[in-house]
């Protein structure tokens, strides 16, 4: 299980013309889900996302993580994240999970992240969506569920 995270000073999700998800402050979660991802991967995933210490403390340093500052975290799934893009110039796929394992494993990692934090807000699975933040820093980091 992949999470590209970017700190960000707001985020928002729009599917047809309508915004579906919004944060202030926080966190924007991309999330890749491979075919051999597991609830435990989710699970050590979202660990690592409410632990991990990417806003500044009262010195300017990266020591708080989002719920030390009270922030949102915004959720999209994002299927390209799990593309293999060793050979050639057309990504690939295989290593992706199936749609219905993907939105399983997604649906799992929405509800207990809502069950550890809150705000949380979330794109739509599987829609064509348009994704606006303000990045904050800029700060990005890949989360791999190893």
């Amino acid at each position: 299980m992949l999470g590209l995270i970017q700190r960000v000073s707001r985020a928002s999700v729009t599917v047809e013309e309508k915004e579906v998800g919004r944060i202030d402050q926080g966190i924007l979660l991309l999330l890749g889900i491979e075919k051999n991802d597991s609830q435990a991967a989710a699970d050590k995933l979202l660990d690592k996302l409410l632990g991990y210490r990417i806003f500044a403390d009262e010195q300017g340093k990266m020591n708080c993580n989002v719920q030390q500052i009270g922030g949102g975290i915004l959720v999209v799934s994002q299927f390209t994240l799990a593309a293999d893009t060793r050979k050639g110039t057309r990504p690939g796929f295989s290593t992706a999970a199936p749609p219905a394992l993907a939105e399983e494993l997604y649906d799992y990692f929405v509800s207990r992240l809502r069950e550890r934090h809150s705000p949380v807000a979330t794109g739509i699975f599987a829609a064509n969506m348009q994704v606006s933040l303000i990045n904050d820093g800029p700060v990005t980091f890949m989360l791999q569920a190893d």
